[in-house]
């Protein structure tokens, strides 16, 4: 009990990596705790696509990159270089760069939109745990990690350029490696500000 506290306590969102490989035992084991999750129905709606060759990276990356840049400019502002070209490294030179992508594979299928909603609630609830697993077995291999969001501004693009089906969504990177900075513990709320339960008869206020 103690180490998994100390793992979900001490883990960080590291962006800067040492230019260290990192053993694919390592990338596999940390794949394989995130398909221990639970999941609605066992479905186990996530699939992972580790991306290795570096030229698919910095064309994935670029491609990201352009599709960032032109949500600005819809938006009327002003794209800023330096930011473009650092988002596209930052993927480009990821150690191991791994998009996790949710699938309604294996999900009950209803008739009407409500209810199919919910489900795809509870496939990204359920795609949120194996991110999580995969992050904390991370740790235990004494790698580090990030989880970007990024893919999910611009499904379409990640899509185009890595083929994916139609019917596998791209959601998001996990960025694995060593760690080449040592940053902070972030401010965390404290638990009466964020649990609003009547515990042993005592509300938490």
């Amino acid at each position: 009990m103690a180490r998994v506290i100390e793992a979900i306590q001490k883990r960080r969102s590291i962006r800067k990596y040492l230019p260290h490989t990192v053993p694919h035992e390592l990338v596999l084991e940390v794949l394989a705790a995130a398909g221990w999750a639970p999941s609605a129905h066992n479905s186990q709606p996530w699939r992972f696509i580790v991306i290795c060759d570096p030229s698919l990276k910095q064309t994935l990356a670029a491609a990201m990159g352009e599709a960032w840049a032109s949500d600005l400019v819809k938006d009327g502002l002003t794209v800023n270089e330096d930011n473009r070209k650092e988002r596209v490294e930052r993927f480009a030179n990821a150690p191991v760069l791994i998009l996790g992508c949710l699938t309604m594979e294996g999900l009950r299928k209803f008739p009407d939109s409500r209810r199919h909603s919910y489900e795809r609630d509870l496939a990204v609830q359920s795609f949120g745990a194996a991110i999580q697993n995969l992050l904390l077995a991370a740790y235990a291999q004494k790698l580090v990690s990030c989880w970007f969001c990024a893919p999910g501004f611009c499904k379409q693009t990640v899509r185009e350029v890595l083929k994916i089906p139609a019917d596998i969504e791209p959601q998001s990177f996990v960025i694995l490696g060593y760690a080449g900075e040592c940053p902070p513990t972030p401010p965390k709320k404290k638990i009466i500000e964020y649990c609003y339960l009547d515990l042993w008869g005592k509300p938490l206020k």
